[in-house]
């Protein structure tokens, strides 16, 4: 879904050549662009090939087992510039407990997160247990109460899983554009999130459904930027919006599902906005906007 978004979107911007590279056993037949197969044996070399012919790189792909911050990393060292954060912001923001970390040190309200076998964060509502790095709800679990949080621990002895508090409300998800420490909050998005048997499962969202919220979640959109200015470009943030306000679950400094009905519910290009970055600063592409509510369904797995 991003891959055919993001390609759609750079393809309508003058002058733009679009390369995809694509896994052969994936179907990418309808997305706009010059689609190439990179080796699986090669996987590396493939793509280290691919990024040396073109003037820029996009990565689309998730922060599990460094993956994000190794393929920014070969960009770099081709001497190619990144249309997504790097350094050291990329790596905080890759962990959820450092992101926690790091921003409640700034003020900006988070889910209290320990690595599981820590003394697990104060809760009234339960807990998430996670993987440290992981994408989306992949391997998300509801626990309840203490006795189910030490079973848990018992059976699982990955260093990279974490335990959150767990935060009632509804949860959201904001789509940002970012550069040195500033930050445009272009849409504020319901998030289809469901807990069955204790897993949690995302569904999709509507891109623009939580705009009624902006003016609480505006804030904390421009904490996040100033807590880590070295974000840069797209980045989204999930939160969950509960009696005490809104607060920052994770940071995801990268394409988002929410990027899928960006371009249709702002009526900008935001790979425009993205590249336009790279020439002017953000300040000078702030305009007002009036995100429409899209749906976005993500198919079970």
């Amino acid at each position: 879904m991003m891959v055919r978004a993001l390609a759609g979107d750079l393809s309508r911007l003058p002058g733009a050549e679009v390369v995809v590279a694509r896994d052969p056993a994936i179907a990418l037949d309808d997305v706009a662009g010059d689609i190439r197969a990179v080796d699986p044996e090669h996987l590396w070399a493939s793509w280290g090939e691919l990024i040396a012919r073109c003037d820029a790189v996009w990565p689309i792909a998730p922060e599990t087992g460094g993956i994000l911050e190794e393929v920014t990393a070969l960009a770099l060292r081709h001497g190619r510039p990144v249309l997504n954060t790097s350094g050291d912001a990329l790596a905080i923001a890759r962990s959820k407990r450092a992101t926690a970390a790091h921003l409640a040190r700034t003020g900006v309200p988070v889910a209290p997160t320990a690595r599981l076998g820590e003394a697990p964060p104060a809760s009234d509502h339960g807990w998430v247990v996670k993987p440290d790095d992981g994408a989306g709800a992949a391997d998300t679990h509801f626990v309840p109460d203490r006795a189910a949080l030490a079973r848990r621990q018992e059976h699982h002895h990955e260093r990279n899983v974490v335990v959150q508090a767990f935060l009632p409300g509804t949860p959201l998800s904001l789509s940002l554009l970012m550069q040195d420490g500033a930050c445009w909050l272009l849409s504020c998005n319901v998030q289809h999130v469901r807990c069955e048997g204790g897993v949690f499962a995302y569904r999709g969202g509507t891109v623009g459904g939580a705009e009624a919220r902006r003016p609480a979640l505006e804030p904390l959109a421009q904490g996040v930027a100033a807590a880590l200015p070295g974000l840069w470009g797209y980045v989204g943030a999930d939160v969950v919006d509960g009696p005490d306000g809104p607060a920052v679950i994770e940071i995801n400094p990268r394409l988002t599902t929410s990027y899928v009905g960006l371009a249709e519910s702002l009526g900008i290009n935001p790979a425009g906005l993205v590249l336009a970055l790279r020439e002017q600063p953000l300040r000078a592409l702030i305009r007002p906007l009036a995100p429409r509510p899209v749906d976005i369904v993500v198919p079970r797995g």
